[in-house]
């Protein structure tokens, strides 16, 4: 058996909907079944959803205070008052101050913008800057991306004569802010037909409203912003990705060409991954780090080698963050193992001086992958006496509530179930610590500490075809309430397992299931390589892509996870030395066992630090791997032995000190003339003379001596001291009736079943046998 390092769940999409949408959309049953399995049940619903359009945008004018805003804006710009545009310092608020400054430039506004820096502001409307702002001519102030919370600073602006209008997107507290306009496709007063959009669309609604037309040219900053943000990509949001990409792949924006290039990614390909893996972290890295307003500068210019310039400075940020983040997270493990040791606690949190601010939440997320623990990690400064953090959770660990329950640790927190940030003083970190993990031990089992897989778009591999995959661009974009699907192909034969990479440490599979095949690369998955025996009956899951090699495409699943119901047989036949299988035995679990005394003493010599037991002299209970050292007597020993250890591995060695195989058991003819020639001479004295009687004959000693006691047990002869005299008494017998003979016939038998057989008649016979073990259980529950 092979467990999966996921609990799947596994949902299968109605297949009487899947057939309705192939025939009456005409699409691929690939389509059908991750449009189903997404909630898509409508034919109609499924063509809309398919075929989008501009009407999925709705009229800006429906949000709540837009004609308020439109007109105090148009009044300021018709006036020539300086307006400032506020913004924040990740890449939705960086795709906002653009999208917001480009149109407000296109209507001749009199426009600059501000982000606050994350070390000496903070986020969101910042008095001290305000006042800067103030002192800098502005007198209308439109935040983006932020200000639902800005109370304070909002109320400053207001006291020193500025207007302030709020665009934003974030939770809405239980009283808002006295700004003179609140965009807020959420807004309590509001009737928005989409509550969803990010702090870039509300951005973009406004620049609709202002320009009196979509402005075309920034679905693709807009979308940039979209996705990083995480925002359901559904309804408007869709749309606004979907052709924000289309536009993107043929861009002419130096930014768009600049950053793609940067990145190693090619600009015809560019998708919502290429968003949010190379471009997104991009446009990120200089707040993370400082100041954000490179990242502006660049998605503005209109200049190829400024583009370029200024790419090449977010790149160089990006891997110093990336460095950062790597730092940090050994850091933290160091910590995590010197505080714990292997004993993980329910909640994580580990706190570093002088720890970055900007990286912390993704050094928590990377704790949270790796352990499977909500997880959270502060940055400690001692000159303060403050700590400042990130955490983030796993699926049943409401993160915000449970810090709620510590509101009297914690002057600043705020998120949500899946993620928060917060402040508190060093002197509180442990106390936080012990009450989080007590929290944490009251309420998570170990099944919601078992990570999840969620998979919903099982295949079969006829269904998987090059063309079919190229054809899931009609699909995209996948992200939040679109998820990507997570493929499953179900009982598969390994036809080849392979480590490959220059360490080994990656996994390739070419998988069966009797007609059709497809590849499996498993990054590093190499070490599953040594889990599995051939042949091995797998289902697998992870992400279809195709694979381009020398011009030749085919399909191929990268990896996710991967699991096997069948106990399985190694076969270490063949291998003498014992130190040449030792170290892919698994370390725990174990049980060696060996059928014959000498066996024990034999591999006890050979494997000092393993424990070997006898069969017959140990209890048997069950255990995940058994080693068989030697050969039993009887096919009934081996048979107790399996069914009651119930192993999910069988590693087959099968030593055997004196094989008898090939020597087989002596022809009638040759019992015949040996008895003649015993009864010719009365006696006969083994000592002395087998060894004239073997160099006669052409027989081994061994025969002579086989024969001589098959004789003696049948009463034909009488042994003493070597020497054999033929009993006249002798009553007819036939040889079988021997133990010496059926020991033989035994012995010959097993080895010709379990040392010489081709692997796969000896994986069908232990098959037969597991499935016995299997049928006993049924049993036990009927």
């Amino acid at each position: 058996m092979i467990e999966s390092m996921k609990t799947w769940t596994v949902n299968r999409p109605d297949e009487h909907i899947v057939n309705l949408f192939m025939n009456e959309l005409n699409i691929p049953s690939i389509h059908a079944k991750i449009l189903v399995s997404r909630g898509i049940t409508d034919v109609e619903q499924a063509q809309s959803f398919l075929h989008m359009n501009t009407s999925c945008l709705h009229d800006p004018f429906l949000l709540f205070d837009m004609e308020k805003a439109v007109t105090r804006i148009m009044q300021a710009i018709g006036s020539n008052e300086k307006i400032t545009v506020y913004g924040d310092y990740d890449a939705d608020g960086i795709t906002s101050v653009t999208v917001l400054t480009t149109a407000l430039e296109q209507i001749g506004a009199n426009v600059d913008f501000r982000i606050p820096n994350r070390f000496e502001h903070g986020y969101g409307p910042n008095i001290e800057l305000f006042n800067e702002i103030h002192n800098a001519g502005t007198s209308l102030i439109i935040t983006v991306d932020n200000g639902i919370s800005g109370h304070e600073a909002i109320a400053y602006a207001k006291s020193v004569g500025m207007d302030i209008i709020v665009t934003d997107h974030h939770e809405i507290g239980e009283e808002l802010p006295i700004a003179d306009a609140i965009i807020h496709p959420r807004h309590p007063k509001g009737n928005y037909p989409f509550g969803e959009l990010a702090g870039v669309g509300v951005a973009f609604k406004l620049a609709c409203a202002l320009l009196e037309d979509v402005p075309e040219e920034l679905y693709e900053i807009a979308a940039i912003g979209t996705v990083a943000d995480l925002v359901p990509l559904k309804d408007e949001n869709r749309f606004i990705v979907k052709e924000g990409i289309r536009r993107m792949r043929m861009s002419k924006r130096p930014a768009i060409q600049a950053l793609a290039k940067i990145s190693a990614t090619e600009q015809s390909t560019l998708n919502e991954e290429s968003l949010g893996f190379m471009i997104g972290p991009r446009l990120n890295a200089p707040g993370r780090l400082g100041s954000a307003d490179s990242a502006v500068h660049l998605l503005k210019t209109t200049d190829q080698m400024e583009a370029m310039s200024i790419a090449e400075q977010l790149d160089a940020l990006n891997k110093e963050r990336q460095a950062l983040v790597t730092e940090i997270a050994d850091e933290a493990d160091r910590a995590l193992v010197e505080m714990y040791g292997d004993m993980l606690p329910y909640v994580i949190v580990i706190a570093g001086e002088g720890w970055n601010q900007g990286v912390v939440g993704i050094v928590a997320s990377r704790l949270t992958e790796k352990y499977y623990r909500p997880s959270i990690v502060l940055s400690i400064d001692k000159e303060s006496g403050i700590a400042k953090g990130s955490g983030r959770s796993i699926q049943g660990f409401d993160l915000f509530k449970e810090l709620s329950k510590n509101a009297d640790l914690l002057p600043h927190f705020g998120g949500h179930e899946m993620a928060a940030g917060m402040s508190l003083s060093i002197e509180d970190i442990n106390s936080l610590r012990d009450r989080l993990n007590e929290q944490g031990k009251l309420g998570m089992t170990d099944d919601l500490l078992t990570p999840r897989l969620k998979v919903d778009v099982p295949l079969e591999i006829g269904e998987i075809e090059v063309d079919v995959l190229e054809k899931l661009e009609l699909l995209r974009p996948f992200g939040v309430s679109f998820e990507k699907p997570v493929f499953l192909i179900e009982n598969l034969s390994a036809l080849n397992i392979r480590k490959i990479g220059s360490a080994k440490n990656h996994l390739k599979l070419e998988l069966s299931d009797g007609t059709n095949s497809i590849d499996i690369i498993g990054f590093g998955n190499g070490s599953i390589a040594d889990e599995m025996s051939p042949g091995v009956k797998l289902s697998v899951t992870g992400d279809l892509q195709v694979n381009e090699w020398n011009g030749r495409k085919k399909p191929q699943l990268l990896l996710s996870d991967l699991q096997s119901d069948e106990r399985q047989l190694f076969d270490l036949r063949g291998i003498r030395e014992p130190n040449r299988w030792i170290s892919i035995i698994p370390q725990k679990n174990n049980l060696f066992i060996a059928f014959q005394e000498s066996s024990v003493d034999h591999f006890q010599s050979l494997l000092n630090n393993v424990q070997i037991h006898q069969f017959g002299q140990v209890e048997l209970m069950e255990t995940d791997h058994v080693i068989l050292l030697d050969i039993p007597e009887t096919p009934d020993q081996l048979k107790e032995l399996i069914v009651n250890t119930n192993p999910k591995r069988i590693y087959a060695h099968f030593h055997v000190s004196e094989s008898v195989y090939f020597e087989g058991i002596p022809t009638r003819e040759q019992f015949g003339w040996y008895y003649s020639f015993l009864k010719k001479r009365g006696s006969f004295d083994l000592r002395k003379q087998v060894q004239e009687l073997s160099k006669h004959k052409g027989w081994k000693v061994d025969t002579i001596y086989f024969m001589t006691m098959v004789f003696s047990e049948l009463g034909f002869v009488k042994i003493e001291n070597g020497l054999a005299t033929v009993r006249e008494d002798a009553v007819k017998k036939n040889l079988s009736e021997a133990p010496t003979y059926q020991k033989r016939e035994r012995q010959i038998e097993l080895e010709n079943k379990l040392v010489y057989a081709p692997y796969m008649e000896l994986k069908s016979w232990f098959d037969e046998i597991c499935k016995e073990t299997v049928d006993k259980e049924e049993q036990l529950w009927i």
